[in-house]
């Protein structure tokens, strides 16, 4: 099953810049609401779609932040990133039985794809990492190679795909530096189309690798055209708060706006975390964009209230809608 990756598709060097923010994932079979992913966010336990959402966005960081030293210890952190908070037995470790996709649990007889001996995984890993390196093909045809042999090596027991997906982030921000602030959501436009996404899969594994390239490269532009769409509009959303809004500059409501954009639902101890502030100030900040209407408590409750920016949930729930349509 060795490739030897490292010395093929010789691509000529070349590739389209990205530059725009994730701030939802989406994959097969796992949707939820904006609220609902940041209520997980502070520690809701209520919605177990929203809870994996933030494991894979917790992938998706750690994807970033190791962006620069992309290796097999890499790949590990972000495999345990993603599903620490579920199976923590699994987490950050290679699969140690084999596997397959199709048949029956019996056995590989009749299976669609049968991944690699579990013992070859690691030199599978380091191939793939070197390849990785090279820096004489066109990065996205890279990328797309690079997350189809990863899906092709197969190497936990679960998460492959969510994993797979955040190597590519990482690599268009790595030693390239295609995306320089954070990476555009390519996830969400390779899923579109399930059956068309793994078919594309099978036909790398038999030896058609342009069909992945052509996805990928796709899934990238839409990707760069639906975010474009959402920071114009957090934006506008954030330019007409400068209006509403009562309290002198300089106060920590103007922090707090700036907050709601990348973290729509807070309580007041995130708050004051995030404002580096005390309690009470954090209470201030609440009360003046509540004023401003610019917040809304939604829990009713006199202890342990949050507040929404309903604004800033709904451009972000359409900016994932927008994601799920072919086509976009």
């Amino acid at each position: 099953m060795t490739l030897n990756l490292a010395r093929r598709w010789p691509f000529r060097r070349g590739a389209a810049s990205l530059g725009v923010r994730v701030l939802i994932e989406n994959r097969e079979n796992l949707t939820s609401g904006a609220k609902a992913i940041a209520l997980a966010e502070l520690g809701s336990t209520d919605k177990r779609n929203a809870q994996e959402i933030v494991g894979n966005v917790e992938a998706m960081k750690a994807a970033w932040e190791l962006a620069d030293r992309l290796d097999a210890d890499a790949i590990l952190a972000m495999h345990a990133a993603l599903i620490d908070r579920h199976d923590p037995r699994i987490a950050g470790r290679w699969r140690q039985e084999q596997v397959w996709i199709g048949g029956d649990d019996f056995g590989p007889h009749g299976a669609g794809f049968v991944a690699p001996w579990h013992e070859h995984i690691p030199a599978l890993i380091d191939d793939l990492v070197h390849f990785t390196r090279r820096t004489d093909l066109p990065l996205l045809a890279q990328v797309a190679i690079a997350h189809a042999q990863f899906e092709t090596i197969h190497p936990f027991a679960d998460g492959n795909g969510r994993t797979g997906r955040a190597l590519m982030h990482s690599m268009l921000r790595g030693g390239h530096g295609l995306t320089r602030n954070v990476t555009v959501p390519v996830s969400a436009g390779l899923l579109t189309d399930t059956t068309g996404y793994f078919d594309t899969l099978t036909a790398y594994r038999e030896g058609a690798p342009a069909a992945i390239v052509e996805r990928v490269a796709e899934a990238s532009f839409a990707a760069t055209a639906n975010g474009r769409v959402l920071v114009a509009e957090l934006r506008e959303i954030r330019e007409t708060w400068n209006g509403k809004i009562r309290v002198r500059r300089g106060a920590g409501a103007w922090r707090l706006a700036d907050l709601l954009i990348r973290q729509p639902v807070v309580d007041a101890v995130t708050v004051a975390g995030e404002l580096g502030v005390t309690p009470q100030n954090a209470q201030r900040a609440i009360e003046a964009l509540v004023e401003a209407a610019v917040l809304t408590e939604f829990t009713g409750f006199r202890r342990n209230r949050m507040w929404q920016s309903g604004e800033v949930l709904t451009a972000l729930d359409d900016f994932a809608a927008r994601a799920g349509r072919r086509g976009f």
